[in-house]
């Protein structure tokens, strides 16, 4: 089988949450597929950057700037259709069934957060999310999602077939290898000492609840201790939050230097109102570090015991959670031999071949 593949956020420069799934499931695909079929990805930049030794992979340059996936991508696919298309999050292009119908296509729906947060997005945004992810349901033969709590939102709002709806755990995002000279390079460039902070990470966005985490913090009186950021501004208030002296913003890293950070912290807080997956719940327990994060959406479900948990809408519990997290030595090594074990349930090679059977319709 010929599976086209949407391939237009690999390349892009600053990678978040739904790049890094691109990258990593698509390598995934190639890998499980082995040899039974031939891929073509299709890219919106130029793909000489993207490596694969893989014989049965062929690079398409869509060469559209604007609306890429509903003028470039489906003019391409009109050209030359392939036999199934995978598109890695949320949208399809909204011609693909004046296309032919024996192309069988398969799309990733992350999360559906702005239903439950609208005013955490703007409004165009939102509107379009609405849209996309709505038409994205109904166009495509099958949706995979990250989680069951995303299943059963896509469910509730959208109304496929359930049978429609498969749930592919992602796998852990790649670790580097860092030695101990880079890590302590890295925490000095920043200004950090080893155990002395706690971590967010994550773009800066008001459904990241991160101004009820900056109260929070102010609350637990842990002086001995700050309160790092780590990801790009978004919108929203973020930027006024990275001007109070409590709270120390570093702005988007790259891989390197978040594993460092990681390894160097606390712990990691994730006080998100609405999270489809929650890739960093993955990196905390891959770097080793205590997590602690909100009872939302599909957080409890990916960190099941592995994390101390807090109402995202409570300050209060907020700060109780990082008082604790920051006193309980036997508590932070707990839940780090727990995050150890809570990684064996993800994996890349069940996820591709979850996708792959959905392509080929089995």
């Amino acid at each position: 089988m010929l599976i086209g593949i949407d391939a237009s956020r690999t390349l892009a420069p600053r990678l978040t949450g739904t790049e890094r799934y691109s990258r990593a499931v698509i390598a995934a695909l190639l890998e499980q597929s082995k040899g039974q079929h031939r891929f073509r990805l299709y890219f919106r930049d130029d793909p000489a950057a993207w490596q694969t030794h893989h014989a049965a992979v062929e690079s398409v340059w869509v060469r559209q700037r604007r609306l890429w996936t509903h003028i470039g991508l489906w003019r391409e696919l009109r050209r030359a259709p392939p036999e199934a298309l995978f598109v890695p999050a949320h949208v399809v292009p909204f011609g693909i069934r004046l296309l032919p119908r024996t192309m069988r296509v398969v799309v990733v729906v992350h999360d559906v957060g702005y239903r439950y947060f609208p005013r955490a997005h703007p409004l165009v945004q939102r509107w379009y999310l609405e849209l996309s992810t709505r038409l994205s349901v109904q166009l495509a033969d099958a949706v995979v999602v990250d989680s069951n709590a995303t299943r059963e939102d896509v469910l509730r709002f959208y109304r496929p077939t359930p049978s429609k709806v498969r749930v592919a755990y992602p796998g852990a995002p790649p670790t580097p290898a860092l030695s101990e000279a880079q890590r302590e390079q890295v925490l000095r460039q920043f200004g950090l000492q080893r155990g002395e902070y706690l971590l967010h990470i994550g773009t800066l966005h008001p459904r990241k609840n991160l101004e009820r985490l900056v109260q929070a913090w102010a609350r637990t009186g842990l002086k001995h201790l700050r309160l790092v950021l780590v990801g790009g501004i978004g919108w929203g208030n973020t930027r006024e939050l990275c001007q109070r002296p409590e709270v120390c913003c570093l702005g988007y890293v790259g891989d390197d230097e978040k594993v460092a950070l990681l390894q160097g912290a606390r712990a990691l807080v994730i006080p998100s109102l609405h999270e489809g997956f929650g890739f960093p719940v993955l990196e905390a327990h891959a770097a080793n570090v205590p997590l602690v994060c909100s009872r939302s959406a599909a957080l409890p479900e990916v960190a099941g015991e592995a994390a101390l948990y807090f109402d995202p809408l409570d300050p209060e519990d907020i700060a109780r959670a990082l008082q604790r997290i920051a006193e309980d030595e036997a508590l932070a090594a707990e839940l780090i031999a727990k995050g150890s074990r809570n990684m064996q349930r993800f994996s890349w090679q069940r996820c591709a071949e979850i996708i792959l059977d959905a392509l080929t319709g089995a």
